[in-house]
């Protein structure tokens, strides 16, 4: 793949995008873990994240390399960004799980969630914004080599009503659920910071956000609740955080997408 420096410096997306958009707002954290609880739900895919011990034991790497992975895709340069497509596609290979069509489902998951929840969260985004959002996801489809991805909201809300039949609450996608919900933690952490109950309540606000055909299969007590509820309090977490300085609520990587395409263009 060949591109100029000017495409490189401006990444697969760039400023203009409606991705940067979606993935700089505070819901971004939300619709992460809304797309772990959905993806656990195909039988398939998670056989292979569960055959992968050490994410089962300790889950934090895991989501770390998650976020670092599609932060570094959206406002990374394209050479960083095709260079860490291909250590997820390694992995994807050393675990079975890079067959394009299980692929495609792991990023429709990631696409609908990031997209649902900025959008109920109260992130200004019209119709065509919602389209564009999807149409340009395609792009991060396309790289890590998912089978054709949707290209629309219609037909990513089709693309889900055609897998229902084959989705389930396994025992795998339950325990993936539960280190979602309440991961491990250093004793030290539960009991001397509010990290448990702060996660806790970002965790509750992904599931409660879930579809609901998707919240009846994992059937958890005590996790009922509306969707209106659900949207309350995405608009309530997404006005808490957005005050906050930006270099807080921005990682390093995001941040320095932003600088970088602040330099002028080559001539």
């Amino acid at each position: 793949m060949t591109f100029t420096a000017d495409e490189d410096r401006l990444g697969f997306f760039g400023p203009e995008s409606v991705t940067w958009r979606v993935h700089t707002d505070p819901s971004f954290s939300v619709g992460g873990l809304r797309a772990l609880l959905l993806q656990a739900l195909h039988p398939v895919a998670m056989d292979g994240v569960a055959r992968n011990s050490a994410a089962r034991e300790d889950p934090w790497p895991r989501l770390v390399r998650t976020a670092a992975y599609v932060d570094t895709l959206t406002f990374g340069t394209r050479t960083d960004a095709l260079r860490a497509v291909g250590r997820v596609r390694g992995l994807h290979h050393r675990l079975g799980v890079d067959d394009p069509e299980l692929l495609r489902w792991v990023h429709c998951c990631e696409v609908d969630s990031l997209l649902s929840c900025a959008r109920r969260a109260g992130v200004p985004l019209t119709d065509d914004d919602a389209d564009r959002y999807v149409a340009e996801q395609r792009t991060a489809a396309s790289l890590i080599g998912a089978a054709e991805a949707p290209a629309t909201v219609a037909a990513l809300g089709a693309y889900f009503s055609r897998m229902r039949p084959v989705l389930a609450a396994t025992p795998a996608a339950r325990d993936a659920a539960r280190l979602v919900l309440r991961p491990p933690m250093p004793t030290w952490v539960r009991f001397l910071t509010p990290a448990r109950p702060a996660w806790g309540g970002l965790a509750a606000l992904a599931f409660a956000s879930l579809p609901p055909w998707a919240r009846r299969m994992y059937s958890m007590p005590g996790l009922g609740v509306t969707d209106a509820a659900a949207t309350a309090g995405l608009r309530a977490f997404r006005q808490a955080v957005l005050p906050l300085p930006q270099r807080v609520r921005r990682s390093p990587i995001v941040w320095a997408g932003y600088e970088r395409v602040a330099a002028p263009l080559s001539a």
